[in-house]
């Protein structure tokens, strides 16, 4: 039996939400990102703002260059996962095959159901649409591979100033036809190096990758000629990896100006590293490796990871373990522009207790009034500062 795979990713997704919290953004350049004066990146853009060159990953000052009139919206993190959520539930009910590859972006199997790949694209898109209000676009295929560059195919067909919301669907038999007109960066890793090595040997489409030999390909790629040789033929086995979410959860923050504060950067890291626990006990679960990211005033970026005893959800073991790998590498006076934490390794169920832990039991029965307050009284109503 022929598989039959889904690529869905949200359009333009914190804009979308953005536009349903606030309706006289609909239609508007708009950003998701630093607020003027600040620095920082966009997150993510309006179609309308794409219009004039923005882009997500932009510096906030570039997208402004581009788009004067460009509006900025510092964005509502927490209620994003939300509404990912909602979206990731119609997948999971659809089929049990969902891996949730980020926030805005899965593959499904549906290789079970009976219906045409179009038309099962189609009532999820409706779903999404009419159940949580935000666009998506679909691409459909016999492996992931080709589903996702379908997904980017679709998009790129459909670029307006508006949402896409496009359905792209490559019948079986016909991946190697679909992509041998496509550019070489449009397979699934290849990157701008990859790109422009296969452009010097005079392969610019995947047509002309797929028409060369795969012993020259290896010979003049290695692995990834290897790799390359199987991918521009379409040909694509691996699995949709059913999965309960993510496989980390971060949070970052940019400075407004750098600094080498450490009072500033350890408050900092405990308002992340609250936030990174708090969206872990959301989801109802706990991680086993936390990990940092450091950005300092020359563009120089670090990171750093430790395994936990046990998996964790809780602010302080977050925190705590954050600041001693921040500490294994910083030097006081060295100015930092970004910091990052996040949480990996992801499973099931609370901080998990080993015996004697009498404080981390207090911790969680108060986090646990604390969420509780949250649910039912709305999420702003207990807060951790940011600064001290």
């Amino acid at each position: 039996m022929a598989r039959k795979i889904l690529h869905i990713d949200l359009d333009a997704f914190f804009c979308s939400v953005e536009e349903i919290k606030d309706p006289q953004l609909v239609g508007k350049a708009f950003a998701v990102g630093g607020q003027p004066g600040q620095r920082g990146v966009v997150s993510s853009c309006s179609y309308a703002a794409r219009q004039f060159g923005v882009r997500s990953a932009m510096p906030t000052g570039r997208a402004l260059a581009l788009c004067p009139g460009l509006i900025l919206v510092s964005g509502r993190h927490s209620e994003y996962g939300e509404y990912s959520d909602r979206v990731m539930a119609i997948f999971h009910e659809t089929t049990p095959l969902v891996e949730e590859v980020s926030i805005d972006e899965a593959f499904l199997d549906v290789s079970d159901l009976p219906q045409s790949p179009e038309l099962i694209a189609r009532q999820i898109q409706e779903r999404v649409r009419v159940e949580v209000n935000l666009p998506c676009s679909i691409g459909a295929a016999g492996n992931k591979l080709v589903a996702k560059i379908a997904t980017d195919i679709g998009k790129a067909e459909k670029k307006g100033s508006t949402a896409p919301r496009a359905i792209k669907v490559v019948q079986p038999g016909k991946e190697a036809e679909f992509l041998a007109p496509l550019p070489v960066q449009a397979i699934w890793g290849v990157g701008a190096k990859t790109a422009a090595h296969l452009n010097d040997l005079g392969l610019h489409t995947i047509g002309d990758v797929a028409a060369s030999s795969p012993a020259d390909l290896k010979r003049w790629l290695g692995k990834t000629g290897e790799y390359l040789a199987r991918a521009a033929l379409g040909v694509d086995d691996s699995q949709v990896h059913a999965s309960h979410g993510i496989k980390s959860i971060s949070q970052e923050s940019t400075f407004a100006e750098d600094t080498a504060d450490i009072q500033e950067i350890t408050a900092t890291f405990r308002w992340m590293a609250d936030k990174v626990a708090r969206r872990l006990r959301q989801k109802g679960m706990s991680g086993s490796t936390v990990c940092i990211k450091v950005r300092l005033a020359d563009f120089s970026t670090f990171t750093r990871q430790e395994h936990l005893p046990s998996p964790t959800n809780l602010e302080s073991i977050i925190f705590e373990k954050a600041m001693t790998l921040f500490n294994t590498f910083w030097k006081p006076g060295q100015p930092i522009r970004l910091l990052g934490v996040g949480v990996s390794e992801l499973e099931e169920g609370w901080h998990q207790m080993a015996l004697f832990e009498p404080k981390q039991e207090k911790e969680i029965r108060l986090h646990q009034a604390m969420d509780e307050i949250r649910e039912k009284f709305g999420k702003t109503m207990l807060q951790r500062g940011k600064t001290r």
